[in-house]
């Protein structure tokens, strides 16, 4: 696939069928790579410069999450984009939490963290916090306020927004910007100290209030807040904002590459003029466009918003876009980190279908799962001419891609389950399964034909009576009769009851970006389907946490922690085709 931008070029090679990749800003033109050879995207250009014009012999990244949430499939990118990036030339990736707030952050997030990134397949050279930086930033900001560079501010958060101006119009000075060096340095001790109340007084840098970047409008770089640290403690009432604590992070580090969403722009600037200013190591900020995704919201903010107001049941609810919820729904780390290396990266926001997520954990899991026989929708089906209490033990293959996974011995009795769906008593033309007077194969057993449908009181097929083809047993059929339709079934002596959990998308609106009302009204009613009437083949008994199924013809699942020994409870992870694409197209 080649995508062409206002501002750049850069092709993919895409092994999947075509999916919709809506690109603003973008003509995209979409073809079939056949070679395996596959360009290098914006960043791999410039660090293969770099590292050709000897500016570095090898490369450092960071992932910098702020501890005040779970990460999700947005973030999956950017941590495949900066370890993936040190894997191939070479150096090392920090793992640095962002914990200048310590009204937000809690040791939870920490850890959810670091597991979520370990799940993905990846391990950092070191775990680093910003607050273990907070006395060098401190002495980075005295050496600003030394310099004339940084003054402490009076002035309330409401007329600091009135002093910065617009856009159109610049901003104005105040009389707290003319204050000497050493008073304030004195009140930027005392604030340190604790003789200010939260919000009584900012250290502002000293730059341009009528500079056209408004970030560049004498920027706030410490505020007050008597909050209690998850790490320091009660150490520190004045933490640094943000913008001040990344670079001077970046560089305390020695970074060379500063990896950052498109959002950051404008913050650029700023990031260059504090190294610049404070005379230190020189990391360097790029930008890349986020994971925006199709029928997906990725706000922490209104994510916290759906666990809060109890709209699903956690951060690692299934349906959520988190690395948890994921997890839990039974996506493989394998498969997200094929999906972000077939977005690629770009310099333009764009909307990628989710579809190619799901192909790419169908991809997968098609490969390692093993293939088990549920049914969801049981009708009972009684075999007339097979002898009361017999029983047979027949063996199927545990997945048909991987000769190594080998088999299993599945129990055969004269009453089954199979699926309600599997049966028409009106069948039209081409249809190949159950219809009075119509023959199917039972999967890994024998043929069996319809003779007769049994209705109960409100005239619904509750029972079909069937006769089987003693000669055409799978594997040593000597019957002669061909039948196209195979299904699956469970014998109901041996069948393991089951909780099922149909999850679908969490959203029923494409782009949720474009939305302007409460994003909750587009939340998918029909996003969890519970069913408790499912019979499983007695095998799945023997499930461990970490495996993966496809329950045949139906889909890919997973067992859900919430299984007992006497409960197993399943989650249905992927439908085995798009069915989303199916209902797009009926309109």
């Amino acid at each position: 696939m080649k995508i062409v931008g206002r501002d750049t070029t850069f092709s993919r090679n895409l092994s999947f069928p075509f999916f919709s990749l809506i690109n603003r800003g973008y003509l995209c033109v979409f073809t079939m790579a056949m070679a395996d050879e596959k360009s290098l995207n914006f960043l791999e250009e410039i660090i293969e410069t770099d590292l050709r014009e000897g500016k570095y012999t090898n490369i450092a990244t960071r992932f910098p999450p702020e501890p005040n949430g779970y990460l999700h499939l947005g973030h999956a990118k950017s941590i495949c984009l900066n370890f993936g990036l040190t894997q191939k030339y070479g150096g090392y990736t920090n793992l640095r939490f962002d914990d200048t707030n310590p009204v937000t952050e809690e040791t939870e997030y920490v850890e959810s963290i670091k597991d979520d990134v370990r799940w993905l397949g990846f391990q950092w050279a070191n775990e680093l916090y910003a607050s273990d930086y907070f006395p060098q930033l401190y002495e980075f900001a005295v050496i600003l306020i030394k310099k004339g560079l940084a003054y402490v501010d009076d002035s309330t958060s409401e007329e600091i927004a009135a002093q910065k101006g617009t856009p159109t119009r610049p901003g104005t000075n105040n009389i707290y910007r003319d204050r000497s060096i050493e008073e304030n340095l004195t009140l930027f001790t005392d604030m340190k100290a604790g003789k200010y109340k939260d919000g009584e007084k900012v250290v502002r840098a000293k730059i341009d209030m009528t500079h056209t970047n408004m970030l560049m409008r004498d920027p706030v770089i410490y505020r007050i807040k008597h909050a209690h640290h998850h790490r320091t403690g009660d150490a520190w009432c004045i933490y640094p904002m943000y913008d001040f604590a990344h670079g001077q992070s970046d560089s305390i580090e020695k970074i060379t590459h500063s990896i950052c969403t498109l959002e950051f722009v404008p913050h650029r600037e700023l990031y260059d003029w504090c190294i610049e200013n404070l005379e230190i190591y020189p990391s360097h900020q790029y930008e890349f466009a986020r994971l925006n995704m199709t029928y997906t919201m990725m706000s922490k903010r209104k994510l916290l918003q759906l666990v809060n107001e109890k709209h699903v049941s956690g951060w690692d609810d299934p349906r959520m876009p988190t690395l948890s919820g994921v997890r839990r729904r039974g996506y493989t780390p394998e498969s997200i980190r094929e999906f972000c290396d077939k977005i690629g990266v770009a310099k333009r926001e764009n909307l990628i279908d989710i579809g190619l997520l799901e192909f790419c954990v169908r991809e997968h899991l098609n490969k390692i799962s093993l293939r088990r026989m549920v049914v969801l929708d049981p009708i009972k089906v009684v075999i007339t001419n097979y002898p009361e209490g017999k029983e047979e033990i027949l063996t199927s293959e545990n997945n048909p891609e991987d000769e190594t996974a080998g088999s299993r011995t599945i129990p055969f009795s004269r009453e089954l389950y199979i699926e309600a769906d599997d049966f028409m008593e009106v069948a039209p033309k081409k249809y190949f399964r159950l219809a009075p007077g119509q023959m199917v194969r039972l999967k890994s057993a024998y043929i069996i034909k319809c003779e007769e449908a049994i209705k109960n009181a409100e005239g619904k097929v509750s029972e079909l009576r069937c006769t089987y083809v003693p000669e055409s047993k799978s594997g040593s059929d000597t019957s002669g009769i061909h039948v196209k339709g195979v299904i699956h079934w469970v014998s109901v002596a041996h069948a393991l009851p089951i909780e099922v959990r149909m999850y679908d998308r969490l959203f029923v609106t494409e782009d949720m970006n474009r939305i302007e009302d409460d994003f909750k009204n587009h939340l998918n009613p029909e996003s969890l389907k519970v069913l408790t009437n499912v019979y499983a083949e007695p095998s799945l008994k023997e499930a461990k946490d970490g495996d993966r199924f496809q329950f045949m013809r139906t889909g890919y699942f997973y067992k859900d922690k919430d299984s007992t020994t006497n409960q197993l409870v399943f989650n249905r992870t992927v439908t085995l085709k798009d069915m989303w694409a199916k209902e797009v197209k009926k309109g």
